[in-house]
C-alpha cells in the first residue's frame, strides 16, 4: 500500500514511483492508501513454501509497536509507516530498496519524505534509509560484498598441531578403517579449515531451546528490537534468523546456509555495539518441534557455530529429548556454552534459586563442567526475558565472551576431543602390543620343525660317522657288514612314509605356525589392527611351504661325501698297518705247517693278536676322535637350514606382520599427539 500523489504521476506516465512516508504520516495522518501494479512486477517474488520465512522477516520497529504491518484490501501485509520497502526498485532516481527482506508481498510506495525524516529514520534492520546516490553502494554494503575483509581466523600452537596430527591420523587410517569410522574425524578437520578462511573477529552464537521456552523473546531482548516472531503459536520460529552487531559476518552467516532476507541488524545503539562488537546471534526453530525440518535446522546450524546459548523454562528444563539427545553428547563443549533458565518471573520466592540448583545438578549428571569459580565451563544464569531480569547479566557475560575472541578455536578444540574420544576404541589399546624376540624365535623354530632341521643335522652327523668308519674301520668288518646288507631280506623293516604325508605334515605345520605368530601379534590390538595382523600374516603364508622346500634342498646336506680332517690318513695308514701284521702273521704260521719255514709260533702268533687286536683299536680311537667334528658337522647344517628357514619365513611373514605393527605404533603416535598425551 502506498500513498501516491497527483505529482508523482506527472513525473513519468503509466508508472507509479515509490517514495518514503513523509511528515504527514508521522503527525498521525494516513495518507491514501493503494496497490500500485507496477511495484507488484518490480517484486521479488519468493517461491512456494516460504510464506512462513516471509512472516518471520516482518518485525516491529524501534519506532514502538504502532508501526506494525497493516493489511490491504486484497489481504496483503504491507509495509507499516516508519519501515523500508521490501526489494522495489527505484524509479526517475527517487526509489528506495530494501536490500535485505526479499519479501514477495505486494510492496506499497508512500509518499515523499524531506531530508530530515530520512536522517533520523532507522528502523533497526541491516538494510538502512539510504539517497539514491549512493543506492548502489548501500545494498552490497547490506549484502556484506563491500564490508572490509576481515582477519581469518588463526589457530594456536597446540591446536593448530592436533589438526595437522588429525589430518595425518585420517590418511595413515584410510587403508584401514572403514570411510564411517573416519567420516566425523574428516568433517571436523574440514569445518575446521573452513571456519579458518574465515573471520577471527567475529563470534557466531546460537540460541536453541524448546517450544515456549522464549528464546526468541530473549532473542529480541538482546537485539533491542523486535526482529523474531514471538507468539503463542507452536512452533513460532520456523527458520533461523541472524542478527550481526557488526560488518564484515556475511560470510560467516552464509556458511549457515541463512538467506539474506533473514539477517537483520540490532538496535543502532553506542553501548550495545561497544559491548558485543563481532558477535553473530542466530535465533534456532525449536529443537523439539514437531516439523522435521525446523529440527534438521537445529541439527545443522548447532555443528556449525562457535558457541550456543540453551534455553530452558522452569517446566521442560529436564526434558529427556534435551539432556539425552543434545546437552549429554555436547558435555565436552561446555566451555562454549550457555545455559539460561528464562521465564524465573512466573517462579514465586526462593523457587527459582531451587529450579537452578536442580538444573546445575542435571548439567553435572550430563557430564558437562560449569564455569564456577573461575573455572571453565558453561556458564549457567537466570533470567526472565519479558521483564528484563538478568538479561543485562547475560549480554555482560556475552560481551567478554566475545571479546576474548577465543570461542571459534575452542569449539574445534572441542569437535577434536570429541572426534578423537569415538575413534578412541580403534586407536587406544591397554596392554602392551608387538612381536616379542620369544614370539619371534618361537616361529623360526616351528618352521625349522616343519623343514625338518633337527632331523637334517642328526643326519648330517651320522652320515659323518659313516663316513669315518668306512675309512678307519677293520676291512674284515666292513667286508661283513656289506655282506650282511646284501643278504639282509626287505622284509620286517618298518615301512618307509610317504613322500605326500611329509609333504602333508609340513604344511600343517607351517599353517600352524604362521596362525600362532598372527594371535601373539595381533593380541591387545584394538580390532581393525588385529584384523589387517592377521590378514597380514595370511598373505604371506600363501605359498610359504613350497618355498620352505626350495630352499631346504639347497641348504640341505652339500653333495658328495663328507669332509674328512687331517688325521684321517694317519687313522689309514694305521688301520692298513694292523692288517698288515695279521696277514705277515698268519702266512708265517700257514709256513711252518707246510713245513717251508722254521718253527716258531711266538712271534707269527705274536703278529696276528696285535693285528687282530689293534684293528678294533685304531677303528674305535677313530670314532671317539670323529664324534667332535661330527657333532659340529650336524650343528652346522641344522643351522644353515634353520636360518634359510627363519630368512624365508621372515621375508614373507614376519616382514608384513611387523610392518603393520610399526603403522599401527605411527597412528598410534598420532592418536596421543591429537588427544595431547605425548
Amino acid at each position: 500500500m502506498t500513498a501516491v500523489t497527483d505529482q508523482d504521476h506527472t513525473e513519468q506516465a503509466g508508472n507509479a514511483v515509490p517514495g518514503e512516508s513523509g511528515d504527514g504520516e508521522r503527525d498521525g495522518h494516513r495518507p491514501v492508501e493503494e496497490t500500485l501494479p507496477e511495484a507488484e512486477a518490480e517484486a521479488e517474488v519468493e517461491p512456494e513454501g516460504e510464506e512462513e520465512h516471509a512472516r518471520v522477516e516482518r518485525v516491529e520497529t524501534a519506532s514502538g509497536p504502532e508501526s506494525g504491518p497493516a493489511r490491504g484490501e486484497e489481504g496483503n501485509v504491507t509495509e507499516a509507516p516508519g519501515r523500508a520497502p521490501a526489494d522495489v526498485r527505484a524509479r526517475a532516481g527517487r526509489g528506495r530498496r530494501d536490500a535485505v527482506s526479499g519479501s514477495s508481498e505486494p510492496v506499497a510506495a508512500a509518499a515523499p519524505a524531506d531530508d530530515d525524516s530520512a536522517d533520523a529514520w532507522d528502523d533497526g534492520l541491516i538494510a538502512r534509509r539510504v539517497t539514491a546516490e549512493t543506492e548502489q553502494a548501500a545494498a552490497m554494503e547490506a549484502r556484506g560484498h563491500n564490508a572490509p575483509p576481515a582477519a581469518p581466523l588463526t589457530y594456536d600452537g597446540p591446536l593448530r598441531s592436533r589438526l595437522d596430527a588429525l589430518r595425518e591420523l585420517v590418511g595413515l587410517s584410510r587403508a584401514r578403517l572403514d570411510s564411517r569410522t573416519l567420516a566425523e574425524a574428516g568433517q571436523v578437520l574440514d569445518e575446521a579449515a573452513a571456519r579458518r578462511r574465515l573471520s577471527g573477529q567475529h563470534t557466531v552464537v546460537a540460541i536453541a531451546g524448546a517450544t515456549g521456552s522464549g528464546k526468541s523473546q530473549l532473542f529480541n531482548s538482546l537485539a533491542g528490537v523486535a526482529i523474531s516472531e514471538t507468539g503463542v503459536r507452536r512452533p513460532t520460529t520456523a527458520a533461523p534468523i541472524a542478527c550481526s552487531w557488526s560488518d564484515g559476518s556475511a560470510s560467516l552467516i552464509e556458511r549457515l546456509g541463512i538467506p539474506p532476507r533473514l539477517r537483520r541488524r540490532p538496535l543502532q545503539s553506542a553501548e550495545s555495539e561497544a559491548q558485543l562488537r563481532g558477535l553473530v546471534l542466530v535465533d534456532l526453530p525449536d529443537h523439539d518441534s514437531a516439523a522435521v525440518q525446523h529440527r534438521e535446522h537445529v541439527d545443522r546450524i548447532l555443528a556449525l557455530v562457535d558457541a550456543v546459548i540453551w534455553v530452558v523454562d522452569p517446566e521442560k528444563y529436564a526434558d529427556a529429548i534435551l539432556h539425552e539427545r543434545y546437552l549429554r553428547p555436547m558435555a565436552g563443549h561446555a566451555e562454549v556454552m550457555f545455559v539460561v533458565l528464562n521465564q524465573i518471573d512466573r517462579l514465586p520466592g526462593e523457587a527459582a534459586e531451587q529450579v537452578l540448583d536442580d538444573l546445575r545438578r542435571l548439567l553435572d549428571e550430563d557430564g558437562i563442567a560449569l564455569g564456577e569459580y573461575g573455572e571453565p565451563g558453561a556458564t549457567v544464569l537466570a533470567l526472565s526475558a519479558l521483564t528484563g531480569d538478568g538479561v543485562g547479566e547475560l549480554r555482560e557475560a556475552l560481551g567478554h565472551f566475545v571479546t576474548e575472541r577465543g570461542a571459534p578455536a575452542r569449539r574445534i578444540a572441542a569437535d577434536v576431543d570429541a572426534a578423537a574420544w569415538r575413534l578412541r576404541p580403534v586407536y587406544a589399546t591397554g596392554r602392551r602390543t608387538g612381536l616379542s624376540e620369544a614370539a619371534r624365535d618361537d616361529f623360526a623354530a616351528r618352521l625349522a620343525d616343519a623343514v625338518g632341521a633337527t632331523a637334517a643335522g642328526e643326519a648330517a652327523e651320522r652320515a659323518w660317522l659313516r663316513n669315518a668308519n668306512r675309512a678307519c674301520g677293520t676291512p674284515w668288518l666292513r667286508l661283513w657288514r656289506w655282506f650282511d646288507d646284501r643278504r639282509e631280506p626287505s622284509t620286517g623293516r618298518l615301512p618307509v612314509r610317504a613322500q605326500p604325508d611329509e609333504e602333508a605334515t609340513a604344511r600343517q605345520r607351517v599353517e600352524q605356525a604362521v596362525r600362532t605368530l598372527a594371535d601373539r601379534a595381533s593380541a591387545g590390538l584394538p580390532a581393525p589392527w588385529a584384523q589387517a595382523v592377521r590378514e597380514a600374516a595370511v598373505r604371506g603364508s600363501q605359498g610359504l611351504p613350497e618355498a620352505l622346500d626350495q630352499l631346504t634342498a639347497r641348504a640341505g646336506l652339500p653333495p658328495g661325501r663328507p669332509p674328512r680332517p687331517g688325521w684321517w690318513p694317519v687313522a689309514v695308514l694305521a688301520q692298513a698297518s694292523m692288517t698288515l701284521l695279521q696277514i705277515v702273521g698268519g702266512l708265517w704260521l700257514v709256513g711252518q705247517i707246510v713245513g717251508v719255514m722254521a718253527p716258531n709260533l711266538g712271534v707269527p702268533v705274536l703278529l696276528m693278536v696285535a693285528g687282530i687286536i689293534g684293528g678294533p683299536i685304531v677303528e674305535w680311537s677313530c670314532r671317539m676322535a670323529a664324534r667332535g667334528p661330527a657333532r659340529r658337522y650336524g650343528v652346522e647344517a641344522e643351522r644353515r637350514l634353520r636360518e634359510a628357514a627363519s630368512g624365508c619365513g621372515r621375508a614373507r611373514v614376519l616382514d608384513p606382520v611387523a610392518a603393520e605393527l610399526l603403522r599401527y605404533r605411527e597412528v598410534r603416535e598420532q592418536y596421543g599427539r591429537v588427544v595431547g598425551v605425548g
